[in-house]
C-alpha cells in the first residue's frame, strides 16, 4: 500500500510539474506576442462611432428611399449647425478597469493629465469603473487622480456596470455623481488583512525561523514567526486606523451617507446602494451615454503605455493568478443569488 502512495505522489507531482510548465510557456507566449506598440493618447469620437453602427443597420434594415430621407435630414441638420457655429459641450470618457495592485493608474494619470489642459467650464469627465479593490496605497492614489479632476470643479460622473468595492468605492466616491446598473456591487468599506503562517509546519520539521528587527513593531504578524496577542493587536489597531481614513474620504465626498450604517465592510446591489445613498441613479453606462449623445460631444481616451517584454511577462502572470483570485469573488457572489 505504501509503494502504491508513494507511486501515486510520484506521478501526481510530475504531472503538477508538467502542468505548471505549460501554463508558464502560454503564458510567456502569450506576453510575448503582444507587441509593446507605440506609447500615446489614443481618442476616438463615440458620437461617430455610434452613428457608424446605426447607420450600418439602417443600410440592412430600412428601404432606400428611406436612408435617403435619413441622409438629407441629417445633411440638412449639420449644414444648419455649421452655419449657426455650433458648438457643443463636451464629455471625456475614460474606462479604468482594477486590479489588486491598481495597474491602470499610469494610465490613468496621463488621461486626467491631457483632460485638464484642454477642458472648459462646461465640459465633464465620465469614468466607466470596474473595479474590486485591492492594494490600500495603490488605490488611494487611483482616487487622488479623480480628485483632480473634482479640484478642477469640472463635473464627474462615474458608471459602475459590475462592481466598485472596496478600493472600487474608494474611487467612486470622488464622483459628483455615481450611476450603477441594477446588480452593480458597490460599497465593501472596509479594510482586510489574511496571511497563512505556517510556523507550526516548520516546528514539526525541526526549522527555526530568524527575525532581526530594530523598532518594535517593524514587524508584527508574520507567515513563518510565531505571533503573538500584543502583534495581533497591533496589526487590528493598523487595520482600524486605514478604515478611519477610508471613512473620512467617503464623508468628504458623500457626507449625506449614514457611515455607522453603510461602513461595515458590507457591499449592495445597484438597487440597494441607491436606497443607502451609495449611488445617485440607476442606469448602465450605455444608457447614460445614450443620453449624453443627444446634447454632447463624447470622446473616449486611452493612454497606451509601452511595456518592456518582462514586464509583459509578470504581468500576464500577475493576471492569471488575479483571475484564480477573481473565482473566489464570484463564488461568493453567485452564492447569494437565489437559486
Amino acid at each position: 500500500m505504501m509503494e502504491f502512495l508513494a507511486s501515486y505522489g510520484l506521478f501526481l507531482l510530475k504531472t503538477i510539474t508538467v502542468v505548471v510548465g505549460m501554463v508558464v510557456v502560454i503564458v510567456f507566449a502569450a506576453a510575448s506576442g503582444r507587441k509593446g506598440g507605440d506609447e500615446g493618447l489614443e481618442v476616438e469620437n463615440l458620437n461617430k462611432k455610434h452613428e457608424s453602427l446605426a447607420d450600418s443597420l439602417r443600410s440592412v434594415v430600412s428601404s432606400k428611399e428611406q436612408r435617403k430621407k435619413d441622409a438629407k435630414s441629417k445633411k440638412k441638420k449639420d449644414k444648419a449647425d455649421a452655419k449657426e457655429n455650433v458648438v457643443r459641450a463636451r464629455s471625456f470618457v475614460i474606462d479604468f478597469k482594477g486590479d489588486l495592485k491598481a495597474s491602470a493608474v499610469p494610465s490613468l494619470r496621463e488621461e486626467v493629465s491631457a483632460i485638464l489642459d484642454v477642458a472648459t467650464d462646461e465640459d465633464e469627465v465620465i469614468v466607466r469603473l470596474e473595479n474590486p479593490g485591492g492594494v490600500v496605497h495603490e488605490h488611494g492614489l487611483a482616487a487622488s487622480q479623480l480628485i483632480r479632476i473634482r479640484d478642477r470643479n469640472l463635473p464627474l460622473i462615474v458608471c459602475v456596470d459590475k462592481v466598485a468595492a472596496s478600493g472600487g468605492y474608494l474611487m467612486a466616491c470622488v464622483a459628483t455623481k455615481i450611476c450603477a446598473a441594477p446588480f452593480a456591487i458597490l460599497g465593501s468599506i472596509g479594510v482586510l488583512a489574511q496571511i497563512p503562517n505556517f510556523n507550526r509546519l516548520l516546528d514539526d520539521h525541526g526549522i527555526n525561523f530568524e527575525q532581526v528587527t530594530a523598532g518594535k513593531y517593524k514587524r508584527t504578524v508574520t507567515m513563518f514567526g510565531e505571533n503573538t496577542d500584543e502583534d495581533r493587536a497591533k496589526l487590528k489597531e493598523e487595520l482600524e486606523e486605514v478604515h478611519a481614513l477610508f471613512k473620512e474620504a467617503v464623508a468628504r465626498y458623500r457626507p449625506e451617507l449614514d457611515l455607522e450604517k453603510i461602513a461595515t465592510g458590507e457591499h449592495w446591489y445597484g438597487t440597494r446602494a441607491l436606497q443607502l445613498g451609495l449611488a445617485d441613479a440607476l442606469c448602465t453606462s450605455d444608457e447614460l451615454l445614450r443620453e449624453k449623445a443627444h446634447e454632447r460631444e463624447l470622446f473616449s481616451l486611452h493612454y497606451k503605455i509601452k511595456l518592456p517584454l518582462q514586464k509583459r511577462l509578470l504581468g500576464g502572470i500577475d493576471s492569471a493568478l488575479e483571475k484564480v483570485d477573481a473565482v473566489g469573488w464570484r463564488q461568493k457572489f453567485e452564492s447569494r443569488l437565489p437559486r
